[in-house]
């Protein structure tokens, strides 16, 4: 009665499948490190927020077919519209920003952007949460803030970026 999940997922699933008496283990961004885990504990289920969603018992990888089939086939047996299926998740406001910056580990090597971040985690408690990652491709650092309220998630990505900017990290 577990799945696995991303860093990424959001909070309102995370809840409703609390709710549900349904437990989780997050893993990082990847559909290789979600499949892992569902082979390391047995897992059937486990997904990321990107769609990936993978059915251990049909495949490794996510494929998007196959949950739309198993999904038409969870609606027609408990005779419910994929509306009513889904509105036992609350899906919070995120904000998602990814960040041009001039040098990807002098950013999250940063004591007062790691200290801001702390404070912001700690404002949001059990509702909502930023993650900050560097892109490893491109000189980015993404940036997710994730909160009950829109205008909250607004707030915080202003002051982590003002911050940023300040300290001199974002490419114009």
């Amino acid at each position: 009665n577990k799945v696995a999940l991303t860093v990424m997922s959001n909070s309102g699933l995370l809840s409703a499948l609390a709710e549900e008496g349904i437990g989780y283990d997050v893993t990082p961004v990847g559909d290789r490190f979600v499949y892992e885990k569902m082979n390391e504990e047995g897992y059937s289920l486990g997904g990321e927020q990107s769609g990936h969603i993978i059915l251990r018992k049909y495949a490794t990888t996510g494929d998007g077919l196959l949950t739309a089939l198993m999904l038409t086939e969870e609606m027609l047996s408990k005779k419910m519209s994929l509306k009513a299926l889904a509105s036992a998740v609350t899906i919070y406001p995120a904000h998602l920003k990814n960040v041009t910056v001039t040098d990807r580990d002098a950013v999250m090597e940063d004591a007062e952007i790691k200290n801001t971040v702390a404070n912001i985690r700690a404002r949001l408690g059990s509702h909502g949460k930023i993650i900050l990652r560097k892109s490893g491709t491109e000189p980015l650092i993404r940036i997710l803030i994730e909160a009950s309220e829109e205008s909250i998630c607004k707030s915080y990505m202003k002051e982590l970026l003002d911050l940023m900017k300040k300290r001199g990290y974002i490419c114009e």
